[in-house]
């Protein structure tokens, strides 16, 4: 009933655990804490908070235009509502090297698994673009020193996201995830690389695990689970999935009222009532009122 009773560095903790093992995580992208909810139900591994997703909530592109207080609502929402472990998404960390050490004390304190920070030029753009610029090695290093300096629980775990592989290559990019790894990354994401057989050459040019973003219509296939582990990824996101199902579930709904006037032909397709009552656990809810109300009449007696 209402949150989650694991703690943040339990949840931490058990995210280090597992990759440790080897195992491969699938993090599907939540875009409120009741798809957060949903995730867990479904019996995945972690949830991934989106930059994109969050913009695209806002009705604002993926262009930096969020803010650091926005992120940490959301992302304090969705860690307390499930006993996954969270990946955040913090851009390039909403400043500089003072301003990163804040982004990640605040997500910190929020609950969350582990951050995300990438090495791309303010104002930033989607990943999977065109148009994107990277900073220098030193800018980047830099980022990624302040965030790991600034982390409190080191069981956080601090993930080096870099977008050189579309701006000068997979050769310039494995240099750039070399360098944040011996700068203190516990994980690489090297964004939008092309094949199943770049995956393999980062990994085997790196120690640290590597994640894999199987976003929809952008620059990487969509690989299954079985073709990633083989090229030793460690972690999947699915970024916009839920929300983009969600959307085009709507979408189509009310082109169904605008249509028909009525909702009818849609209404197969939905969540029940029930379904959705017992995803909030409303049974719960209803047995903590009945106890807290019947305490109170005999502690009147």
């Amino acid at each position: 009933m209402l949150y989650e009773n694991l703690s943040a560095k339990e949840k931490r903790v058990g995210l280090r655990s597992r990759l440790a093992k080897g195992e491969l995580l699938q993090f599907p992208g939540a875009f409120n804490p009741l798809s957060a909810r949903l995730i867990e139900r479904q019996d995945f591994d972690g949830v991934y908070v989106s930059g994109a997703v969050m913009s695209a909530e806002l009705g604002l592109p993926d262009s930096g235009l969020t803010t650091l207080s926005e992120v940490r609502l959301r992302a304090e929402q969705i860690s307390r509502m499930t006993a996954l472990p969270t990946l955040v998404d913090a851009d390039t960390g909403f400043g500089e090297a003072m301003n990163l050490a804040r982004t990640v004390q605040e997500l910190e304190a929020a609950g969350v698994s582990a951050i995300h920070i990438e090495d791309q030029v303010n104002p930033k753009r989607c990943g999977h673009l065109d148009g994107k610029a990277v900073v220098d090695q030193s800018t980047a290093i830099q980022r990624i020193s302040a965030a790991v300096n600034a982390r409190i629980d080191e069981s956080l775990m601090i993930m080096a996201r870099t977008d050189m592989r579309a701006t000068d290559g997979l050769d310039a990019a494995i240099e750039r995830m070399r360098a944040l790894e011996k700068a203190g990354a516990d994980l690489l994401f090297p964004e939008a690389l092309t094949s199943l057989e770049e995956y393999r050459i980062v990994k085997s040019a790196t120690k640290v695990p590597i994640l894999a973003n199987m976003t929809e219509f952008g620059k990487t296939e969509l690989f299954s689970k079985a073709q990633l582990a083989e090229v030793g990824v460690s972690i999947i996101i699915y970024p916009v999935s839920l929300l983009r199902s969600a959307m085009g579930s709507a979408e189509r709904t009310l082109r169904a009222i605008k249509r028909d006037g009525t909702q009818l032909s849609e209404v197969e397709q939905m969540q029940t009532r029930a379904e959705l009552y017992e995803l909030l656990d409303y049974q719960a809810y209803e047995g903590f009122d009945k106890k807290v109300f019947n305490q109170g009449l005999s502690d009147q007696s």
